[in-house]
């Protein structure tokens, strides 16, 4: 183990509630910031590119600056054990979500998808009760699943009518569910091996899968884009894979998981803004309100678990 590394321990502690407020919040809410710029920048990179294109290029850029820091900080290797909780966190966070987010984002606008990903503090929370083997009270999962059903509701009535769901909302409820595993996964993990170095030996897992379909996206044909395409892959890449999850990991390891997770709750209405202000998307008053709504369901399920977990 090396002085750069921040994994001096095989586990550790949660903080206090005061450290908390003052350290896993703002690091969560610097993760969560970086992230609100995903749906628009693929957004803009789908444009130019193939979707399988992005969802892969995305890992690959990152996978070699992880490589790089690793082999720069000499971090220690992970237990077999670990590596199989990193292979999960990889299925989530480095393939699952970026894959189906950009082949959603091909036909969804950044502003409807931001509603059907808003979902996601709820389904993080669900994750983490399932992952920590926690008995939440009924209403928890009565407002889940409420959550659920708003989302799908404002996601067929954006669409034309009840019932007109499209293959992108199934692919950007994927892509939640994706990312909710990664998320929990990651953040427990992220105390045994540090916040950076869990995602970065995600990364590492992933590379062999997404060099691939890299390779098979490209094949035959040169990647072509505009200069503000190869812009938003490099965010993708640089900032939403990598930088970004150095922040989520961390508030997320300092946690307790659930309270900082709830920043999570301004990511959609950030993508909304982000939308309106770089893609000029119209976001009319049913997206806002149905934003508001999933928002809502997802905040009373995450706060009705934190009352259960402080009764207890």
């Amino acid at each position: 183990m090396t002085v750069q590394s921040s994994a001096t321990h095989r586990t550790r502690p949660v903080l206090s509630a005061a450290s908390v407020g003052r350290s896993g919040w703002w690091w969560g809410l610097l993760g969560t910031t970086a992230f609100s710029f995903t749906v628009p920048f693929t957004r803009v990179a789908v444009a130019s590119f193939p979707a399988l294109f992005i969802g892969s290029a995305r890992g690959v850029i990152a996978a070699v600056l992880a490589g790089i820091v690793l082999t720069a900080t000499r971090q220690r290797f992970p237990t077999p054990r670990q590596w199989v909780r990193l292979a999960v966190v990889a299925a989530g966070v480095v393939a699952g979500f970026p894959l189906l987010t950009s082949f959603a984002l091909t036909t969804a606008p950044a502003g409807h998808s931001a509603v059907v990903i808003g979902l996601l503090p709820a389904a993080t929370a669900v994750a983490a009760v399932i992952r920590g083997r926690e008995r939440p009270t009924r209403s928890f999962w009565v407002l889940a699943a409420l959550g659920a059903v708003v989302t799908v509701v404002v996601a067929s009535l954006q669409n034309g009518g009840l019932g007109s769901l499209h293959w992108s909302d199934l692919l950007l409820l994927g892509a939640v569910v994706a990312a909710a595993v990664g998320y929990a996964e990651g953040g427990l993990l992220s105390r045994e091996l540090g916040s950076w170095q869990t995602i970065s030996w995600a990364l590492v897992v992933a590379a062999p899968l997404t060099t691939l379909c890299c390779v098979l996206s490209i094949a035959g044909r040169d990647p072509t884009g505009t200069p503000t395409a190869w812009l938003a892959l490099g965010y993708l890449g640089v900032v939403s894979m990598f930088l970004g999850f150095f922040a989520w990991y961390r508030g997320l390891a300092i946690g307790p998981m659930a309270q900082v997770s709830q920043v999570q709750l301004v990511q959609p209405v950030l993508t909304l803004l982000w939308a309106a202000l770089l893609l000029h998307e119209q976001i009319g008053w049913p997206t806002v309100v149905g934003g508001l709504a999933v928002i809502a369901c997802a905040a009373l399920a995450v706060r009705t678990r934190l009352s259960r977990k402080e009764t207890s």
